[in-house]
Formats: structure tokens, sequence, C-alpha cells
């Protein structure tokens, strides 16, 4: 991996660690959603050793595979945060970030606390699917997650006002280079703070965790739909009245990861209120809501597809292959990156929509031919992001 970037460095090379801790997520959605575990909100070391026990060799072989993948991407997450943390280091001593912080790209630095937020969550999995007997204990290890979600969730508060008290005082926002989503990530960051609190008021039972995690999960809900609100028509009208920029051309897709986000955010809410409220759950609810998101990433998918499709991004930013010499330095952006969370979003959600929105109400039977069918496209998605995630590492970090 290449060192000591200096000036050459950007926040936005983040996006490579969130997206491999985004894969190591993917790879356990499969025992998550694809082995039993009535006992546990989640698959376990110890559901997966029983269902393993008395699988068939396929599925034994198949979950080695989901199992070292799974394992291979976390470990990439933690060298990738590792890497990053001390290239920023470097990165802040020098004149470039004095203007990152002057200027619209400051709120690329909401990429630190985005993935620091994903490193608890892969660590929360790792956990979960390496230890035997933890969720034994998991009640005593809810306040600490809930304290690490906390950090991070003022981490990205204390620099979001940072960043918006500037641009209030001295509007100095140049709407001009803001014809992209790359405000987006503000929306990101606030909704992986909500999902992060989302999972203890889900999963725990105790009385103080639940709905002290559950008022939190609403507060970053609530921000990150406003700030996606603002942030969609501000980003629209410039793109509509100068044209997108080429290298932000894949921040259409950002809108896939923050949708997930907030569908999970929702079911785990539903599930809290369950348990702080005695109520029952409604097949509607998870249908009507499932149906709506994965809609909504279908419409952007397919419109953040086209766009770049035209706009050649995907042989240039992607590839490599360029007519013009001179946009090599620009189609080697660490903005590529946001490639990845989108084709991971649109397979963790889709599972979701799969479970929740079929299966739970009985429309559809786990491992028939038409589950097969409808699973056959989130594969391919996965596939795709895994090698692009492969392609961009080796062109952007080697």
């Amino acid at each position: 991996m290449k060192r000591n970037l200096g000036s050459s460095y950007s926040p936005l090379f983040f996006l490579a660690a969130l997206g491999n801790g985004g894969l190591a997520v993917a790879f356990f959605i499969f025992f998550m959603f694809m082995t039993p575990h009535p006992n546990t909100p989640i698959a376990t070391f110890d559901t997966v050793w029983i269902f393993l026990a008395a699988a068939p060799v396929y599925a034994m072989m198949l979950s080695a595979v989901a199992y070292g993948l799974m394992l291979y991407f976390a470990f990439n997450h933690l060298r990738l945060l590792a890497w990053n943390i001390r290239e920023y280091r470097l990165f802040r001593q020098t004149a470039s970030y004095s203007n990152v912080i002057k200027g619209n790209n400051e709120i690329t630095l909401m990429t630190i606390p985005l993935t620091l937020t994903m490193t608890i969550n892969v660590m929360f999995v790792l956990g979960a699917m390496l230890v035997p007997g933890l969720w034994n204990i998991v009640e005593y290890l809810f306040p600490f997650a809930f304290l690490a979600f906390l950090a991070t969730g003022i981490y990205s508060l204390s620099i979001f006002y940072r960043f918006y008290s500037k641009l209030l005082i001295k509007g100095h926002f140049k709407h001009s280079m803001n014809n992209s989503l790359s405000q987006m990530l503000s929306s990101f960051t606030f909704a992986m703070n909500a999902v992060g609190f989302a999972a203890p008021a889900a999963m725990s039972e105790n009385r103080l965790i639940v709905p002290l995690a559950a008022f939190f999960a609403i507060f970053f809900f609530a921000v990150a739909t406003l700030l996606a609100t603002k942030n969609l028509i501000l980003g629209f009208h410039a793109m509509m009245a100068q044209g997108i920029s080429r290298e932000g051309s894949a921040s259409i897709w950002i809108l896939i990861p923050i949708l997930t986000l907030l569908g999970i955010t929702a079911i785990r809410l539903n599930h809290s209120f369950h348990f702080l409220f005695s109520t029952h759950g409604d097949p509607t609810f998870y249908f009507v809501l499932c149906s709506s998101f994965i809609s909504l990433q279908f419409f952007f998918g397919l419109l953040g597809f086209i766009t770049m499709r035209q706009n050649n991004y995907f042989p240039e930013f992607i590839h490599g292959i360029s007519t013009n010499a001179d946009n090599e330095h620009i189609a080697k952006n660490p903005a590529s990156y946001a490639l990845i969370c989108p084709g991971v979003a649109f397979w963790v959600f889709g599972m979701f929509f799969l479970d929740k929105a079929l299966i739970q109400p009985d429309l559809l039977t786990l491992f028939s031919l038409p589950y097969f069918i409808l699973l056959l496209p989130l594969l391919f998605v996965l596939v795709q992001t895994v090698r692009v995630n492969w392609k961009l590492n080796k062109r952007l970090l080697q």
C-alpha cells in the first residue's frame, strides 16, 4: 500500500475502510437470514455451530466460504482503518488540510466518524460469530456498545456543527461546486449513528438501555432525514443547472446506503417498541416499509447507473481506461469508493426485504425456487461490488 501521501491524501480514503467493513457485514448476512437462530435476534457462533452439525456437506462448504470472506474483509477493514488514521495525521500537517476545512470539502471529514461507527458494527459481528457463548453475557456488553456509539455520535455532531456554523456565519458555501450529492455524507454519517443506537435498542432487554438507545436512534434518524431532504434538493438543483460533476457521479448512489440504514433503524426501533410497550408486530408495517425503501433504491440505482454510463464514469474511474491522459489524476479519485457502500447496502436491505416483507408473512418460502430467483439479482450486485472493491484497491492504494 502507498504510504506518506501527505497533501495527496483525502479523507475520502476512509471510504475504502468503510466499504471493506460493509462487505464483512454483508457476508454475515448469509448467516443472519439463512441459518436458524430462534433464541437470539442475530446469528451467533453457537447457532451456526448447531446448524452446521446437522447440515449437508455443500452447506458446510458454503458456510466456510462465507466465514472466510467475512474474516477477510473484516481484517481489510481494520488494516485500512489503521492506514487511514496514520495518513490522516500526516495530512493534517499539510496546507491541503487547511484548504479542505475552508470550503465545501470539509464535509469529507464526516467519513471519519462514519467509518468508526462501522468499526463498532464489525467488531460486534466478529464477537457474535467467533466467541462461543458470547450472547449469554451480551447484556453486559450493550452499555459499552451504547457508549461507543455515543462517542462516534458526538464526534459526528462536532464535525458537522463546526462546518455548518462557519457556513451560517461567513456564508462561503459555493453552490457552483455542489453539482453532486457529496454533501449527503452528513446524512450518511448520522444514519449510521442511528442504526448503531438501534442495535442495543432492538436486542437488549435492559429497561434503561432500550429507551435510551431508542431515543438516540430516533434523534439521529430525524437529523439524517432532515439533512437528506435538504441536500437532495440543493444537490439536484445544482446538478440540473450545471450538469453533474463527473468525479462526483457516484454520489447519486449514496441514497442507497442511507435508505438501508434508515430502513434497518425503523425495523429495529419497531422491535424495541414491542419490548417497551408490549405491542405486537404488524406485517403491514414491514411490507410497506421494505417495499417503499427498496423501490427508492431501485429508482436511484438505475438513475445513477444511467448517468455514470453516459458520462463514461466506469471505464475511467474504475478500470482506468481514459482517452485523455490529462484526466488520469482526476480518474484516480478516492470518491470512487462511494460505489462500494451502495452495493453492500442493496444486498443487505434486499435480504431484509425478502425476510421481513415476504418470508415472515408467509408470502415466500425460504430456499424455494421463487426465493432463489429473487435472490439472484442481489447476489449479482454483491459479486460485482466485491469485484469493484478489488479493482479500486489495486488502482488507488497500490
